[in-house]
Parts: C-alpha cells; sequence; structure tokens
C-alpha cells in the first residue's frame, strides 16, 4: 500500500478501507478511535446512508492486538445497529460512553404547521423573535434573516396539536467501548501486549484534594464492590483525581445548566453499621457527616470536560462533523500506550490522527473521500493544532 501521506508517525491512506485495512498485518494495531458513519444520510452524503459493516469490524478486530480496545462514536438513533456489527464481528462490548454537547439542533416537524398546511390553510403571523429563540423555530415558525415568525394555528385542528412536534433536541452521542478478547488473564495481556486495560490515572477528573481512606478494618460482608472497608478511617487528603466516568460533556453553559448546584458533597453517616463500624476523620474523631472536602458548586464539575472551538477545525475544514481536539485527545489516552498504534478507519478531518500525535501515540489513518484526504494533509502542514 502507499499512503497518501506520512508526517512525525501519521500515516494516512487514501482508499476504502474494507480494501486498506486487508494490507495491515495481524495484531499490529493498539487501540482503534474511530468516528464512523451514523447511517442518517446526513446533510445528503452518500457516505453516511449506513453504519460500518461487520466485514468492517472485522478486519479491525484482526488487526488490533488482543485486548485492544475499539471506541466508535455513533447516533442516537443507529446506535444499536454499530454496536451489534461491533460485537457480531468478535468484539465484546464493554460500556457506553455519553458525550453530551449543547449545541445540537431540534429536527422536528411542527404538527400544528403540518395540519394547517394539508388543510390549504394560511396562518397569520403574529410576531418576530430573534436569534435567542431561534433553536425553536422548527416548531415555532419560519426563518427569516437569523429571525424567525411566530405564527398563530389557522385551524381548530391546528390549534389543538399546537405545541406538538417529531423529534427531541440532540444533545448526546455514543461512544462504544468494546475490547477485542484477551488472552489469559488482563494482566497476562497487559505484559505480553501492552494492551487490555483503561489509563484511569492518566484520565481522573481534576478536581482538589479529596480524604485518603485507610483500609484497615473488616471487608464489607457483601463481598467485593461495596466500597470501602468497614472500620477504615481518613488518613490524609489525594490529589489525583475522580475516576473518569462514562459520561463526558463540552462544559457549555446549555449542558452544564442541566446540573444543578449542590453543597460540598457530604453524606450522612451511616452510623454503627455492621459489626458495629463507625467511619472517622483523618483526626480520628469520629463524626456525623463523612465529606470528600470539596467545596461545592455544580454537579458537572465531576465530569471531565471538552469543548470545540474555531481552532479544532483550521482553517479550510468545512467537515461536517469535526470532534473536539480535547475530547478525542482523551480518549486516545484513555485506551493507548505512549508509543502505542491508533488505528481510525474513517478519519474524515483528521482530528483522531491530531490526537494520537499529541499523546505521543503512531497513528494509521484511512479516509474514503478525497477532499476529507487533502483537508488532514493541511491540518498537519499547518502544525497549528499540535
Amino acid at each position: 500500500m502507499t499512503p497518501y501521506f506520512q508526517q512525525d508517525g501519521v500515516t494516512l491512506y487514501h482508499g476504502d478501507c474494507r480494501e486498506i485495512l486487508q494490507g495491515l498485518p495481524d495484531e499490529s494495531v493498539s487501540a482503534i478511535v474511530t468516528d464512523p458513519p451514523y447511517g442518517l444520510a446526513f446533510m445528503g452524503k452518500k457516505w453516511d446512508y449506513d453504519v460500518p459493516a461487520v466485514e468492517v469490524w472485522a478486519e479491525c478486530l484482526r488487526a488490533l492486538k488482543p485486548g485492544g480496545h475499539l471506541l466508535a462514536f455513533a447516533g442516537t438513533r443507529t446506535q444499536h445497529r454499530m454496536a451489534v456489527r461491533i460485537e457480531d464481528a468478535g468484539f465484546e462490548i464493554r460500556d457506553m460512553i455519553a458525550w453530551v454537547y449543547g449545541s445540537g439542533f431540534p429536527k422536528s416537524l411542527d404538527v400544528s404547521k403540518a395540519i394547517d398546511k394539508a388543510a390549504g390553510a394560511e396562518r397569520e403571523v403574529v410576531g418576530v423573535a430573534g436569534k435567542s429563540g431561534a433553536s425553536r423555530s422548527c416548531m415555532a415558525g419560519d426563518f427569516a434573516g437569523g429571525e424567525y415568525m411566530a405564527t398563530a394555528p389557522a385551524t381548530p385542528e391546528a390549534k389543538q396539536w399546537q405545541g406538538w412536534g417529531t423529534a427531541l433536541k440532540p444533545s448526546w452521542e455514543c461512544i462504544t467501548v468494546a475490547r477485542k478478547p484477551l488472552i489469559g488473564t488482563v494482566a497476562e495481556n497487559v505484559l505480553q501486549h501492552g494492551t487490555g486495560a483503561l489509563n484511569v490515572d492518566g484520565c481522573r477528573v481534576a478536581g482538589g484534594e479529596r480524604p485518603l481512606i485507610k483500609n484497615a478494618g473488616k471487608a464489607d460482608p457483601r463481598g467485593e464492590g461495596f466500597g470501602r472497608k468497614f472500620g477504615s478511617s481518613c488518613d490524609g487528603v489525594t490529589t489525583s483525581g475522580r475516576w473518569p466516568a462514562n459520561l463526558i460533556h463540552d462544559g457549555s453553559e446549555e449542558v452544564t445548566g442541566l446540573f444543578p448546584e449542590t453543597a460540598p458533597a457530604k453524606q450522612a453517616d451511616r452510623g454503627k453499621g455492621i459489626d458495629g463500624a463507625t467511619f472517622k476523620h483523618a483526626s480520628g474523631a469520629e463524626s456525623g457527616v463523612r465529606g470528600h472536602n470539596d467545596a461545592g458548586g455544580s454537579a458537572a464539575r465531576f465530569f471531565y470536560t471538552a469543548k470545540a472551538d474555531k481552532a479544532d477545525r483550521g482553517p479550510g475544514n468545512n467537515h461536517p462533523t469535526v470532534k473536539p481536539l480535547d475530547l478525542m485527545r482523551y480518549l486516545v489516552r484513555l485506551v493507548c500506550p505512549i508509543g502505542g498504534v491508533v488505528l481510525d478507519p474513517f478519519s474524515g478531518s483528521g482530528t483522531t490522527l491530531a490526537a494520537a500525535q499529541a499523546e505521543g501515540c503512531l497513528a494509521i489513518g484511512v479516509e474514503r473521500e478525497a477532499a476529507y484526504c487533502e483537508i488532514i494533509k493541511g491540518r498537519f502542514h499547518q502544525r497549528r493544532l499540535f
């Protein structure tokens, strides 16, 4: 295979991934991070008329090292088809990450307007709203130079169904977390292939000091997975950050506004628990509350944030589905160790490749559309993102 473009550990191939992937050696890739077609016919693009076939994911599986992870974006309407095809190819579905963002636009039919249109009735314009209300325009009226005209129902039937639509506002996308079956145990697989685990500490959510728990007591009689041991106490603090969650958001006001303002994260003491256990502060004194020593604020502070801006695209990048570079760096860091090889069989505008390079990984990309290959090449030549 002849690369379309190579630079600083990044290799891009131009062609159909169903053919290009066959040229990759077995077990040569550490992780796959990709934003494939969602099968929504987005903007009428031919490449988005279906989710990738099982055969594509089977080739990904073959090229991936045992225990290697696959992270694949999907739309909410077709995520089930994406996940099933990935699973049918031989992957284990491990989790689902929700990426929440604040720039979605409701593609909803105004039922009231549709009824009036079918009846041939003309609606009366009752007002004009500004750009701040434009996100409601699909249901409320018609666009007019960045504004929309609010209209009143013209028929009794339309009045009955005023305010009804056909879709919710899109505010999140799914990321399927899958893994190639291990060879032996996780420990054996990690030592032999360098894959099979998630980089938890490298992706922790920053958030100040928290008590460091000293597990000196008896184990919870309910078994593993029920938290700290009974009789344990706090022993100093840690600044390691919170465990990464399967929810990511872009930090926009629209999203953070959905999270409540919370007081410092304290829980009422359970008092004398099983075997008479009592929780204690670092000082050793018994207390009626156990805290996490944070200052409170929006609950959104518990989640990693990534926010897209114009720099993510770069000049001349007109790809319709560009993902934020920070988001893709986080995902690459989660599943690929430094020096590993990241594969993106649906490279688009090349953000995954840029993210892999920024995280100290090698990257292999495949892109079918020649125009998008040129965008990727231009982004790396500009070197404005990394």
